[in-house]
Order: structure tokens, then sequence, then C-alpha cells
């Protein structure tokens, strides 16, 4: 019989505080039937990354979201769409997010992340989410194609593009109007042509005159590239802000140690996954971990209590950078792993190498704040003072 758990996984305390929640549902076994959401959740990391890697039988081209409204909303994006469809999409635009394109950015992400941290070290007493932010903000849209005077509004359009995507809760319903207000925007600026020269926008919609794609289809291809280059960049470096603030023989271990920077990184996204959670659908009736689900059940994929699963991890409740945790799944895997993880990484260990060369200490000074966000984990506020 399948365990089941009656708790509200998308309240505000839980999203706040999720751990305790995931280690319950990892003790319930492998698949557990969520009675407030009416979907299987599987907290275990062998299931989590079978079910990511199996994209022929647990389908997400009827929406990731465990509500109908958003996965509606989604339509004509990478994120919900299936099999050839999907590798067509994304072939169109993630080629510019593969490691070999982005190494010709290192050089001029090296200096831009040198620039903010000289700024934040000069500052002294900072928000480090106002770090984090700053160089995702300086990069990815002018990658990506936005236009450069229409920037105010993507922090929080970004953010809602994630929050609708959760069950139908208030958090959800307040993000609609900011997630309909990007798509709208999104499509003033692909009717007008409104982009940046040589971006991947630019790029696209050039594909579109070669018809490789309809017109229509550009504006969710654009949402849907520059939301999650923002998003779970700006999750991953505040949250190692946090993380080497609140850890400082970590961070000493890193000054001893630079070359240990990529493995600082995966640790931060193990630890502290910048994706909480996503659904998928099954095609056909199947079995997972002996349960049995029925064709059509939505299953949500737990990204973040996977890498917390004790059967996978040593020691998994404890941040430790010398770990080997480059298998995580905080970025997903599989087919729909999030296409901007490389520019996140890249960013990440640019600020991380910035901070290693100037910051003795991270000093957190004031009670942090998390967001509340539906699907992303990053903080809202992050007192910090940068000791030199």
């Amino acid at each position: 019989m399948t365990a089941s758990y009656d708790a509200d996984l998308y309240r505000t305390g839980a999203i706040l505080d999720p751990y305790p929640h995931y280690r319950r549902l990892r003790d319930l076994g492998p698949v557990v039937w969520l009675n407030r959401h009416k979907c299987f959740a599987l907290p275990r990391y062998a299931e989590c990354k079978a079910t990511l890697r199996d994209d022929q039988q647990f389908l997400s081209g009827d929406g990731v979201s465990l509500n109908m409204l958003a996965n509606r909303l989604s339509k004509g994006t990478t994120l919900a769409s299936d099999g050839d469809e999907h590798a067509e999409r994304r072939k169109l635009v993630a080629h510019r997010m593969m490691p070999r394109a982005l190494r010709s950015l290192g050089e001029a992400v090296d200096a831009q992340a040198a620039a903010v941290v000289d700024a934040a070290v000069a500052q002294g007493s900072i928000d480090g989410v106002e770090l984090a932010t700053a160089l995702p903000l300086a990069i990815v849209p002018d990658l990506v194609g936005w236009p450069k005077d229409q920037r105010e509004h993507l922090i929080e359009w970004g953010g809602a593009t994630f929050d609708v995507l959760g069950p139908l809760n208030w958090q959800a319903i307040k993000a609609v109007p900011r997630a309909l207000q990007m798509m709208r925007f999104a499509r003033r600026v692909v009717r007008q042509r409104n982009v940046l020269a040589g971006s991947i926008i630019d790029e696209l919609l050039t594909a579109a005159d070669d018809g490789a794609l309809k017109h229509s289809e550009c504006p969710a291809l654009m949402v849907d590239y520059i939301a999650p280059s923002l998003d779970t960049t700006i999750s991953a470096i505040s949250n190692a802000l946090y993380l080497f603030g609140t850890h400082p023989e970590q961070w000493q271990l890193l000054k001893d140690d630079p070359d240990l920077i990529h493995a600082a990184v995966n640790e931060v996204v193990r630890y502290e996954s910048p994706l909480r959670a996503f659904a998928r659908q099954t095609r056909d009736h199947t079995e997972i971990a002996g349960t049995s689900i029925p064709a059509g059940s939505k299953v949500l994929v737990l990204y973040a209590s996977a890498n917390r699963d004790e059967l996978a991890w040593d020691d998994p409740e404890t941040f430790d950078i010398r770990r080997n945790a480059g298998a995580h799944v905080g970025f997903g895997n599989g087919a729909h792993a999030c296409a901007g993880q490389g520019l996140a990484r890249l960013e990440t260990v640019a600020i991380l190498r910035a901070l290693v060369a100037r910051v003795d200490r991270i000093e957190v000074t004031g009670e942090p704040v998390w967001a509340v966000n539906n699907i992303i984990r990053r903080h809202h506020s992050l007192p910090l003072k940068l000791i030199a």
C-alpha cells in the first residue's frame, strides 16, 4: 500500500523551511501519495533521477505544474513539450548555452564579476541578493536579446513565471498578472523586432524567417530562456553567499584551495537546490519502486529532497565543499535538464573566484529572509558584510 502525506508542501511555512517535510517523505518511502495535491511524490534520489531520464514514459507536454492554468500558459515552451518537438525547440536556442559556446563569454563574465565584488567590498555592508542579482542582470538579458531600456521588471517577472508553476494556491494566483505581463511584453518585443543584434532571440527570429518555426512561437521561447537563466543563477549565488557566511570553515577551505570552486558550486546546488520540484505525467500505466502508477497520473519530482537523500549521499545534511556532488539533480536531469545551468555555473564560479581573491570573511549580519516562491529556493534579502 502506498504511503500518504497530508501536509501542504506549498504553504508558506513549508516553502520557507521545506527540509523537515522532505525528510518525513523520504522516511515514508520511495513513492508517497500527496493527499493535498492529488499526485504521487518522489522524495528519494534514485527514483527522481530515473524518472527525469525516462522522458518517454514521464511526460512534460501537458505541463510540469500541478495546476491546469499554469500548464496552459506554458504551452509553446521547451519546458512543456516532449520528444521531437522538445528536441527541435531546444536545439534552436540551447546551443548558445552549451559550455563551448559560453567559453567566449568567460573573460567578460570574470571582468564583470570582479567589478561587482569590488563595488560590494567598497560598500562593506550589503544585501547579498543585490550582489547575487548584479552579475546575471548584466549578462543574461544581453545574451537573450532583451531590450536594454526595458529591464526594470525582469526579476519580478521572472520570479512570477516560476511562482505560477506550483499548485493553484494564492502564491500562484498572485503571480499570474506579472507572468502575463512578461509574456505580453515578449510578444511586443518580437512583433517589433526590438531585440539586440546577434542575440539568442535575434537568431531565433532569423530561424523563423527561414521557416524553422513560427514567429508566434518566439515569445514563449524568449521567456523560456531568460527567466530560468536569471533565477537559477541568482539562487545559486545568493545561496553560496549565505552558506559560506554561515560556514566560515568552508570559506577558509576555499580560500586555501581555490581549485575547489567548481566542487563548491556543485555542493551549493546540492545543499540548497535552486529548483524545488516539477511534475511529470505518466503516458501509460507503470510502476515506480513497486508502486503502481496509473496512466495520466501526476508525479512530483522533488529535486531538493533527492539532493538530501540519506541513501544517495553520506551525511547529506552537512555542507562540505570537498564532497563530490556533481551527480546532484539541482538543475534537473535528462532531456529537460535546465538549459541555463551552464551559464549559472559560469557566473557562480566567476563570483566565487572574485570573492576568494578579495574577501577574507563573509559575515551574515542580520536575519536572512527567504523568498516565498512555489518553485525557486532563494533569498528575498540577505544582510552581509564582506571583510577584505
